[in-house]
């Protein structure tokens, strides 16, 4: 999916809508547990109610991996659904993967082609030659982990040399390797007033926002100082929605909840000017 194919969809559906897939087995309504996959289960009934207004689906794959090669068809599954039955919707995978050259190849080819994810977050720390192997499929993204939304963040992020705070050379030496086309950043919702800086640097790339809803990051203050022209941005909302009910009612709520979201995000839309 490209830039153009990205915004169009942010246009038609008057929504910036990531719907973050951290289907952990132990949350997921009781009734499905008797079912051959479960997971897939859960994700497929999460999907199809609110396709309609999320632009993305990113599932944390923690909640795959942990669970072995039962885990991992249920990942296998989902996103053959979503690549099957919507293909427009933008995929990433949550990967966060990051390694010498050889080893990053593999991750590439794993998430990337055998999977078929559209993007994969990547970790930065290791710098060029860790990230360029993602950046070799054309028509893919990476999203680079830049400023995060946890406390641990302060640990190292915000160490600064040279007047330049850790995550700004991130954002500055990382355009060295990609572009607003196959690259976009993670930045959290909690860090929210930095935005504004962080668009000084990257004002035509596309921004991951993980933290808003139940990390208490304000959807406000994200479009605020973070939205550009082509709203530049992909919020994610992970347990507001997909657990926001855990009886047989679990889908209908989660709609309820992803719709809610959604129409914040057409009146910021619209106040932009945008749609």
């Amino acid at each position: 999916m490209n830039y153009t194919e990205l915004f169009e969809q942010i246009k038609q559906k008057k929504s910036f809508l990531c719907v973050g897939l951290d289907s952990d087995i132990a949350k997921i309504p009781q009734h499905l547990l008797s079912l051959e996959d479960p997971v897939f289960e859960f994700n497929k009934a999460i999907i199809d109610a609110t396709a309609e207004v999320a632009i993305a689906y990113k599932p944390n794959i923690a909640f795959y991996e942990s669970r072995g090669v039962a885990g991992w068809k249920s990942l296998e599954k989902t996103v053959a659904y979503i690549r099957t039955h919507y293909p427009t919707i933008f995929t990433i995978a949550d990967a966060k993967r990051g390694d010498i050259g050889n080893t990053s190849q593999m991750y590439a080819k794993a998430f990337l082609e055998t999977l078929a994810f559209d993007s994969i977050t990547v970790a930065p720390y290791m710098g060029e030659d860790s990230v360029t192997p993602f950046l070799q499929y054309e028509g893919k993204w990476v999203i680079l982990l830049a400023l995060t939304s946890n406390k641990g963040a302060f640990d190292f992020q915000f160490f600064e040399s040279d007047g330049m705070k850790l995550y700004e050379k991130v954002l500055e030496k990382s355009q060295e390797w990609g572009d607003a086309r196959n690259m976009m950043y993670v930045v959290g919702a909690t860090k929210a007033e930095m935005l504004e800086g962080i668009r000084r640097l990257i004002p035509d790339h596309f921004l991951l926002v993980p933290g808003v809803g139940a990390q208490g990051g304000s959807l406000e203050e994200v479009a605020k100082y973070g939205m550009n022209a082509h709203c530049g941005l992909i919020v994610n909302s992970s347990r507001g929605i997909i657990f926001a009910d855990r009886t047989e009612n679990f889908a209908v709520r989660a709609r309820e909840e992803a719709y809610k979201l959604q129409k914040d995000m057409e009146r910021l839309l619209q106040a932009k000017g945008i749609i």
